[in-house]
């Protein structure tokens, strides 16, 4: 398949269960793909095809991204459908990073939820191209107008109505197409039959001022709409698909779809919009970093003919061994190449291509630039870059989040040791925010990941696929530490005894930063007069930021720090790296003590959910654990309420929610940022801490 104007690669993204896979499921049936429809919490166990794994299946939420292929009229579309669970967040991650364009799903009656905004950032963070579809209008309380409104206040966007529903709630029965001014219906057992009647009669006029209004909002992008808009003339269909077209791709305009996935309505008219709007590979633009020129940008063509470049952006352990998805921007890849990843500087053959349906594949000889396909038998981590050996460029990697919560675990059985370090090994290789590390004082191995769910799937996925029993201990939050003043350092390192002696001194400051931005260190070298030569420098930066990784209070990492060296000391015998490496860790030390060190710790966004009744026991549950209230409203007879609260006052809080909501409450939580802890919490914090290492 090397006609690129016909390929699509697209992904569906939204808030838990807003639809996404029982959508994902009807595209497959309805484009050939599956010949029978699965829903996502089926009875029988099976469940939908691209929920493959058996926890996702039991637990009806999507666990890893999945990737299938179609075709739909003359498209053939890579489609990734991404989990909604904020704890698998690095899977909507990956596939937006390789993806050209996304379906945003919102629910028709809660509209635009916490996790819809986390989305929509992540897709503005990769720059992709989004068309929308409001799911769930054959629900009660069901209302796309007010799901629309919440698109344009709460995300920013600009949607414009393709298809207006026809009936809300249980009187849903199909949709009215804006451009072609056809009212569909979608007939058959599975909703498969499309059939194109006259708009019913009480509807015209309401989707005349609609279509009007796609014009209207397009007359402010394209001047010969609005020349024809405000002469009172007839706009052509076609004028107002490539305008659609184009203003979807630069971002400006977001075509929003209606439908009811379950109840098998809207689907089709949403793939004639993915061909007729969102962009092929060769209109997105891609760059890279040319290693061999300063990291200087590079725009990377999307031809067969150039140098072959790719990015592994997915791993997964198969039958026949490590399976890595990869997305090719630039040139072409044949079984049997030898193809070289820039990062480990290592050259392989590729053994295998395979396009992925699922967990079904089938072989194919070569791919070419905008495909997504998975090779076997290449050895690589999540994010690394592949090229022919005759550029040396990188691509940027996703955005990897920081894990915020930690759990001690060990193997049962010490003759199942073997299977439990091979089964951290490929979670973290598959996974960038599940991490493990041993903890040097007790010896405990630790696994940090992005909440309790995170963790909880992957030890069951230890015991399961692995067969080893795991002994978990109690969970921990990973605070970081900073300071709160400035404070001056002055070291001297001094070694004389025997052989070469040690000699550096290191002075200057350390102050506060706001590390917003991202930047949670930054070192200023302000040496003049090469008090301390040029080449040990680094080695200084170097010792910094050793010290940096255990603070003096609870050994957790220092963030959001500058600091400044602006005087030293050099011996013309006894300097070396090492000397200026150790005194700038132990002069930082020294200076921690004095700049006002205090405790960090996450701060989660939760959103809780449930009948109106409980708002008051909700919101007392939120102030006991040191939550402060941001927004309740209410809505359909349900109140919403969120909130941000200290990770720490979280553990546990599915159980006593369900508890005092007779079981009809519903949370979602996800990292909101670091924030000091209260003075009486940290004092706490600090004692728990000296016990743990006592013992």
């Amino acid at each position: 398949m090397n006609n690129l104007t016909q390929i699509r690669n697209i992904g569906i993204a939204a808030h838990i269960d807003s639809g996404k896979t029982t959508l994902s499921e009807r595209i497959l049936y309805y484009t050939g793909r599956i010949h029978q429809i699965v829903e996502v919490r089926d009875k029988s166990g099976a469940g939908p095809t691209l929920d493959a794994m058996e926890l996702e299946r039991e637990k009806g939420i999507t666990i890893q991204s999945a990737a299938t292929y179609f075709k739909w009229k003359d498209y053939h579309v890579n489609l990734i459908d991404t989990p909604g669970h904020i704890d698998f967040t690095v899977e909507v991650e990956r596939a937006l990073r390789v993806l050209d364009g996304a379906i945003l799903v919102l629910c028709g009656v809660a509209g635009v939820q916490s996790q819809t905004i986390t989305v929509d950032r992540q897709i503005r963070r990769y720059n992709v191209p989004r068309l929308a579809f409001i799911n769930k209008l054959d629900r009660s309380g069901s209302n796309p107008d007010k799901v629309i409104q919440q698109m344009r206040e709460k995300l920013n966007l600009r949607p414009v109505m393709i298809t207006m529903p026809i009936g809300l709630e249980e009187n849903f029965t199909g949709v009215v197409d804006l451009l072609k001014m056809k009212a569909i219906y979608f007939e058959g057992e599975n909703g498969e039959i499309v059939v194109e009647k006259e708009i019913p009669e009480d509807l015209i006029d309401e989707a005349e001022f609609r279509r009007l209004q796609i014009i209207e909002t397009l007359a402010d992008f394209d001047d010969q709409i609005a020349e024809l808009f405000l002469s009172d003339m007839e706009v052509p269909t076609d004028l107002i698909i490539n305008a659609l077209r184009r203003t979807t791709i630069s971002h400006l305009v977001t075509p929003v779809y209606c439908g009811s996935a379950k109840k098998n309505k809207g689907v089709q008219p949403l793939l004639d919009g993915v061909g007729m709007f969102l962009p092929n590979p060769s209109e997105r633009e891609y760059e890279a970093f040319d290693l061999d020129n300063n990291e200087e940008k590079v725009r990377l063509e999307c031809s067969p003919e150039k140098p072959f470049v790719g990015l592994a952006f997915k791993l997964e352990d198969g039958r026949y061994g490590q399976l890595t998805y990869m997305r090719i921007y630039q040139g072409k890849v044949r079984k049997g190449d030898m193809i070289y990843n820039v990062k480990s500087k290592k050259k392989i053959k590729v053994p295998r291509i395979v396009r992925m349906h699922a967990q079904e594949m089938s072989e194919i000889e070569e791919a070419f630039a905008g495909d997504i396909i998975a090779m076997f038998g290449v050895e690589c981590y999540s994010g690394d870059t592949f090229t022919d050996g005759t550029v040396n460029y990188s691509l940027q990697s996703m955005y990897v989040p920081t894990p915020v919560i930690e759990l001690s675990v060990a193997p049962k059985e010490k003759t199942t040791l073997n299977n439990f370090s091979k089964a951290l090994n490929r979670f973290q290789k598959e996974d960038p925010t599940f991490q493990v590390y041993r903890d040097e004082e007790t010896g405990e191995t630790v696994i940090k990941g992005m909440g309790e769910l995170h963790l909880e799937i992957y030890l069951e996925r230890i015991r399961r696929e692995y067969n080893c029993e795991v002994v978990v201990g109690q969970p921990k939050v990973a605070y970081r530490e900073t300071i709160t003043r400035r404070a001056e350092f002055n070291y001297t390192h001094k070694k004389q005894t025997g052989g070469a002696g040690q000699f550096a001194r290191v002075a200057g400051y350390i102050e506060p930063i706001d590390g917003t931005e991202g930047k949670e260190y930054e070192f200023v070298d302000k040496i003049v007069g090469g008090v301390i030569p040029r080449e040990f420098i680094p080695a200084c930066d170097k010792g910094f930021q050793e010290q940096l990784k255990e603070g003096i209070l609870v050994d957790q990492p220092i963030v959001n720090i500058r600091v400044v060296l602006n005087d030293g000391q050099t011996h013309p015998v006894d300097s070396s790296e090492m000397a200026f490496k150790l005194a700038s860790k132990y002069a930082l030390k020294e200076a921690l003590q004095k700049a006002g060190p205090i405790i960090l710790e996450p701060i989660m966004k939760l959103e809780v959910t449930a009948p109106e009744e409980f708002q008051g026991v909700i919101i007392g549950q939120i102030n006991q654990r040191r939550g402060i209230i941001v927004d309740t409203r209410v809505d359909n007879g349900f109140v919403v309420v969120e909130a941000e609260v200290p990770l720490k006052e979280m553990f546990g809080y599915s159980s006593n929610l369900r508890g005092v909501t007779q079981g009809k409450g519903e949370f979602t939580m996800e990292f909101l940022r670091y924030a000091p802890v209260p003075k009486t919490v940290q004092d706490s914090i600090i004692e728990e801490h000296r016990k743990n290492k006592k013992s």
